[in-house]
């Protein structure tokens, strides 16, 4: 039980940091209170986007808004995965910006969004397994 408590404080601690985190980027991206996040547009994206970088920074702070609410709510698996995805995205978009710090950042941000869908699809798996059981008990 106790090793379950440690693991129960590990899986908390990326879903509320990795959701928190997600959803306040996201926001931000209409205030740019934290940083001016055009300025990690790198030229060759910026050049093939059909709108302006500010109009793609709104749509991305209402996916990152979208992603980050998935993760708190009854959507981790899914919205982890998906920002797995999204960081990996925007790790190559700061590589060709020579933002390479950020990226390195942003990749392990992506490890640990793939460690907590993985996390959560197990917990999915005990839980039904668990009320197999418990049926199988009943009956």
């Amino acid at each position: 039980m106790h090793r379950e408590g440690h693991l129960d404080d590990a899986y908390w601690a990326l879903r509320i940091g990795l959701g928190s985190t997600a959803f306040l980027a996201g926001l931000d991206k209409f205030t740019n209170l934290l940083t001016h996040w055009e300025k990690y547009l790198a030229p060759q994206v910026r050049e093939k986007l059909p709108v302006s970088g500010t109009k793609f920074m709104y749509a991305t702070g209402i996916v990152e808004m979208l992603v980050g609410l998935g993760i708190l709510t009854r959507q981790t698996r899914i919205a982890s995965y998906a920002a797995c995805g999204w960081l990996l995205g925007i790790a190559a978009d700061l590589i060709l910006n020579g933002d390479y710090d950020i990226a390195a950042r942003d990749v392990n941000m992506a490890v640990a969004a793939y460690v907590l869908a993985r996390v959560e699809g197990s917990r999915q798996e005990s839980r039904e397994l668990e009320e197999e059981s418990a049926l199988e008990s009943i009956a």
